[in-house]
């Protein structure tokens, strides 16, 4: 059973649109206890007022649909029901929702870049729907930037055969606060690839899951994080089990430095009685930079049938490796960029799977950039 007290599946049993269903969050319940909840501004308890705003500009390819859709649609809130408060919250205060389609057999010949820009105070609520249905394949980039007190959800839903990569990058301003849901429904034999990175905002805590609707889905999720002095950077994964002979691989991996920088990494992996020849595996790595620095990391790997394909989860969080260090610094490489080269390797490892070399690039400038604080 893991590091839990209790089953994955009875933490995770709750879900709901009713806002009345879910509790004000106390900081005690296993789901928030890593959660400065006073840094929320409000959206755990309802005391957020409705006045900010997030932009949202798309560069979809020519092959995507984009609408926006009142709350009415029917594709709205198909995939995914919320499972907390702040969740549950953002579902009931988001005005209108952003639907992406991708149509049966399209191959997008661009990837299509949702970029969401800040203004203002206030909190703001969003919503939005991937849509890809049989055969078709998309990358979505999700680049989020500027000051916001933002709550959200998003339903990845990927139809049989389908493939989706998708790109979300969380480069707030420093003041800034992200509850955001990532939840992705995998058809027959779907293909869904999912890199996270997060690299600014004062609070953001981000849920992404996955379900499986029939056999053969396959699902990648990926993350890299650096966190600073003061930071709350918090990564909740959820990977749900529920049909036979599916596969998951979770990997994520961050850095930390100065004071009270904290990360918050929880992977749950629950394979249910029926998923025979379940085939999965997690992995999260801190590296820690400076003293007064904190990485908190609990894999949790739930396994109610004995038929598995494969099955394992591994966490480890430590400083950076004295030899190493002296190695570079043996071959005349100074200290300081013996350091960044160390680091620089330990989460490059990851970045090189960002396929958008633009993005790419841009990400790994910005891993420079820390590391020159």
């Amino acid at each position: 059973m893991g590091l839990n007290e209790k089953p994955l599946s009875t933490l995770h049993e709750k879900a709901s649109y009713d806002l009345g269903d879910f509790e004000v969050p106390t900081g005690r319940e296993e789901a928030w206890r890593f959660t400065p909840l006073t840094r929320l501004k409000g959206l755990h308890n309802g005391k957020a007022e409705a006045a900010g705003h997030v932009r949202l500009d798309v560069d979809a390819a020519p092959e995507v649909t984009v609408e926006t859709v009142g709350r009415d649609d029917a594709r709205v809130g198909k995939a995914f029901t919320p499972t907390d408060r702040v969740s549950a919250q953002a579902w009931n205060s988001f005005e209108k929702a952003t639907v992406l389609t991708v149509p049966r057999e399209a191959v997008a010949s661009k990837p299509t870049v949702l970029t969401l820009t800040g203004e203002g105070d206030g909190a703001a609520y969003g919503h939005l729907v991937v849509k890809v249905e049989p055969l078709a394949e998309a990358v979505v980039v999700l680049d989020h930037k500027g000051s916001a007190v933002y709550a959200d959800n998003i339903e990845f839903v990927v139809g049989e055969g389908a493939n989706l990569k998708v790109v979300s990058l969380q480069d707030w301003d420093d003041d800034a606060v992200h509850v955001s849901h990532h939840h992705a429904q995998l058809a027959k034999d779907a293909t869904f690839r999912s890199f996270v990175v997060t690299l600014g905002g004062d609070l953001v805590r981000l849920s992404p899951s996955v379900a499986y609707t029939a056999p053969g889905g396959d699902a990648d999720l990926s993350g890299v994080y650096f966190v600073d002095a003061g930071q709350h950077l918090e990564h909740r994964l959820l990977v749900d089990h529920s049909q036979p002979n599916c596969k998951s691989n979770v990997d994520y991996r961050g850095a930390l430095q100065g004071d009270r920088a904290h990360a918050v990494w929880i992977g749950d992996v629950i394979i249910r009685v029926e998923a025979e020849g379940t085939d999965t595996y997690e992995l999260n790595r801190n590296l820690i930079l400076t003293d007064g620095a904190r990485a908190d990391s609990v894999p949790n790997l739930e396994i109610l049938t004995g038929e598995v394909a494969g099955a394992g989860h591994a966490s480890a969080s430590g400083r950076l490796d004295d030899e190493h260090i002296f190695y570079l610094q043996a071959r005349g490489i100074p200290h300081d960029e013996a350091r960044r080269l160390v680091v620089r390797g330990f989460l490059g490892q990851l970045i090189e799977k960002i396929q958008i070399e633009e993005l790419r690039e841009r990400v790994m400038s910005a891993v420079e950039a820390e590391l020159a604080r």
